[in-house]
């Protein structure tokens, strides 16, 4: 782990469920690192694996994809489609030597306090990893 090591994550959030909890828990003042740049997406359906490879491409330590919890999807399977498609990323991820630096979520609106612990758990597993092997291969 390199010292003074603080992960940048890009958050991929669905609007109806998980970015609405990550604004509820700003507003409630709930604590979380700030490593934290959030995209707001329409559903985690709309997001392409390609988006989180080139996140970690561009620098990227983590990946955090985060929406409405299974059966409470606004586009009624979006999030049964992120959970298949995490899965292909996560054997890609694996193969690239980016293993546990992808995080797919549950969060509703009401659940601004584990908006909040979910990315403070997930910049404390990115800190035991260290920072991203293959950003250099971006630039």
């Amino acid at each position: 782990m390199e010292r003074g090591f603080n992960p940048n994550i890009i958050g991929f959030l669905c609007q109806w469920c998980a970015y609405a909890g990550a604004d509820l828990a700003g507003t409630s003042r709930v604590k979380y690192p700030s490593n934290i740049k959030i995209v707001r997406l329409p559903c985690t359906g709309r997001v392409d694996p390609v988006y989180v490879l080139r996140a970690f491409l561009g620098g990227a330590d983590g990946v955090l994809v985060a929406g409405c919890h299974p059966g409470d999807c606004h586009y009624k399977r979006g999030n049964y489609l992120m959970s298949q498609r995490y899965m292909v990323l996560q054997r890609i991820l694996d193969i690239l030597g980016l293993g546990g630096r992808l995080k797919l979520e549950w969060v509703s609106a009401s659940e601004g306090g584990k908006f909040a612990e979910v990315v403070k758990g997930f910049v404390e597993e990115l800190k035991s990893l260290g920072p991203n092997p293959i950003r250099e291969l971006g630039k």
